[in-house]
């Protein structure tokens, strides 16, 4: 029986999981935009899990329905109704909406960030659209996205000239587009859209965020190597202790934790098969040093390089 199957590892994982989801948290987000503007292309575009198609929603509101899906740490706040004829309504009931969620007391409830959508083809921002913007700007930050980008001329910037309380405006193309003329037009804006949102995001929901998006791994990645840079720096403190092996003990939860924050950041299942997947990568002896070295080993492996 080795020092792991001592220290019970398998219910060190699953603490070391569950405080790693706890303390990865959750981020909403609002969208809005009139009908055909391309929420539900953008949505699928940006986050993990086909969310706008496979998300479970539920109406909150006259014209806004609540998506999530089960093992994202996302809510998004999908609203309709910008049409001329229906949005006073969807405002008012929106609004109501959003200064509830404010006042709880618990952060994760908020509203975290609003995007609201104005297709580039349409050339134009409607009255609903700039009452939209500030009516929400008094709760969250608000970015200007303009969807379907093909041709800017001047658009972005005239879309920021008329809604001046959006924080930035952020063109986009989710998917490619075959022209008449036979070019072919790549998604754009996709990542630079995740780092404007990131910008503004509360800290506190961060992490959550980043989790549920797809569309920037190198932000995955350099946020993996915070985690990765403290594990090892903390297994090599256990290592430097003067009693041989006495550092098992320690080494264990740390490199576990590390795993598990690892996993949290890139939005992974947490399942039985993976679990058993990381006891298997810890289950071995090995010297202070060597510890802390194949801790980041392991993560670099599985989690930056997986086969």
């Amino acid at each position: 029986m080795t020092y792991i199957d001592d220290i019970h590892v398998g219910e060190t994982v699953k603490r070391a999981f569950e405080e790693a989801m706890r303390e990865r948290g959750h981020a909403n987000v609002l969208i809005a935009g009139r009908t055909g503007v391309g929420k539900s292309t953008l949505i699928n575009g940006i986050f993990q899990g086909q969310f706008a198609t496979t998300g479970q929603g539920r109406p909150v509101t006259e014209g806004t329905r609540e998506i999530s899906k089960a093992g994202i740490p996302l809510t998004i706040f999908d609203t309709r109704g910008l049409e001329m004829g229906a949005y006073a309504t969807t405002l008012t009931s929106l609004k109501e909406l959003v200064a509830s969620r404010r006042q709880e007391h618990d952060p994760r409830k908020h509203i975290h960030v609003a995007w609201v959508c104005i297709a580039e083809d349409l050339r134009r921002v409607e009255e609903a659209e700039t009452q939209l913007v500030d009516m929400l700007a008094d709760f969250m930050p608000v970015l200007g996205i303009v969807t379907k980008a093909r041709s800017d001329q001047g658009f972005r910037a005239e879309v920021q000239r008329l809604l001046p309380r959006t924080l930035n405006v952020v063109r986009v193309r989710s998917l490619a587009e075959q022209l008449d003329d036979g070019h072919c037009l790549s998604p754009m804006g996709l990542v630079e859209l995740v780092q404007a949102t990131v910008e503004l995001i509360p800290e506190g929901q961060r992490r959550a965020f980043v989790a549920a998006q797809k569309a920037d791994l190198a932000l995955k990645r350099k946020k993996s190597h915070f985690i990765v840079g403290g594990a090892v720096t903390a297994a090599m403190g256990v290592a430097a202790a003067p009693i041989p092996f006495a550092d098992a003990a320690l080494l264990v939860p740390i490199q576990l934790g590390m795993i598990a924050g690892i996993t949290a950041t890139y939005g992974l299942d947490f399942s039985e098969g993976f679990l058993a997947t990381v006891v298997a990568s810890v289950d071995r002896p090995a010297g202070p040093p060597q510890s802390g070295r194949h801790c980041a080993a392991v993560v670099d492996r599985d989690f930056y390089h997986p086969s």
